[in-house]
């Protein structure tokens, strides 16, 4: 998987869903389908951030391939 090269640690929402290439609604969806067991579980998290790793598993549950990383 191919992510922006801006050393980032975390991502929030709206970052994730980019470098994902879906929505926020359908990132969402991704989550409520593989992470939460619950609606519920979604609104106890204040604010919801993203590390790499968690993108990569997302992206994986989602069936899209990763992409190869591209030297520089």
């Amino acid at each position: 998987m191919q992510l922006s090269r801006t050393g980032k640690s975390q991502y929030s929402e709206v970052e994730a869903a980019e470098e994902l290439g879906v929505s926020v609604d359908q990132l969402r969806t991704m989550i409520r389908s593989h992470v939460v067991e619950r609606d519920e579980d979604l609104t106890n998290v204040p604010v919801t951030t993203f590390q790499p790793s968690d993108l990569l598993v997302l992206r994986l549950l989602s069936g899209r391939k990763p992409s190869p990383m591209q030297e520089d």
